[in-house]
């Protein structure tokens, strides 16, 4: 007689905060009848987000921006605030018609985003992405995501301090913002691809940056990149 040899991970635990109802129940479906992951709790609002990341303290939040009581940008930037809750990433979901959503919810500590229009691998791998502690961006988002923001009429976005980055520091976090992947970035610098990470490594402690998707925000909030959709010349 056999019996099943246990999973030699445990689950990637996922909180689903989305007010549909309908789109609630068949994420929740998706996810737990896919090996590997688990939905611990829903919310149908963002303050019910923001209490039931407290209560399960999940890994991965697949949270909706529009939603009553308490809209996805402000239960973000309480749950990635909260020290308490510190590892709980949070994975926004939206569309490309609201991209200043998604620069809002990047800066409110977000690790990324996923359009609603997504198929069920591109949300299946994108939380385990994020679970996996990276950031879910894109290079062809990225650059679209500070286009948009650079090009649309709204308030300018706050003044980075990048005293204490070095001159290399201060070009690989210029490529990032330009949304030029690790392999991109060393080929330009004439770098290795460890060489590159070494120094996201220590962008990311200097600037405070909870993941890649910070060090974008940062790279134009300190001035360095003025226009995204131009790649840098060999």
């Amino acid at each position: 007689m056999t019996t099943d040899a246990p999973s030699p991970h445990p689950p990637v635990r996922i909180l689903l905060a989305e007010d549909q109802v309908l789109v609630r129940d068949s994420l929740k479906v998706l996810i737990d009848t896919t090996p590997g992951l688990a939905v611990v709790g829903e919310a149908g609002t963002g303050a019910e987000a923001v209490l039931l990341a407290h209560r399960h303290r999940p890994d991965v939040v697949l949270m909706d921006v529009r939603m009553p009581d308490m809209d996805g940008i402000e239960a973000t930037r309480r749950i990635c605030a909260d020290p308490t809750v510190a590892g709980v990433r949070v994975l926004i979901l939206t569309t490309f018609d609201l991209d200043e959503y998604v620069y809002a919810a990047l800066r409110a500590g977000a690790s990324g985003f996923l359009l609603k229009s997504a198929t069920a691998t591109e949300l299946l791998a994108a939380i385990q992405v994020v679970a996996s502690g990276e950031a879910l961006l894109a290079p062809t988002v990225t650059r679209r995501l500070i286009a948009e923001f650079l090009h649309a009429p709204r308030p300018a976005p706050a003044v980075r301090d990048l005293d204490g980055v070095t001159q290399r520091e201060r070009e690989v976090l210029t490529l990032i913002g330009r949304g030029m992947s690790n392999s991109e970035i060393a080929g330009h610098l004439h770098l290795t691809v460890g060489t590159v990470k070494t120094h996201i490594g220590r962008l990311l402690a200097k600037l405070h940056a909870r993941d890649r998707a910070q060090l974008v925000i940062a790279a134009y909030e300190g001035g360095l990149v003025t226009n995204p959709s131009a790649r840098p010349t060999p």
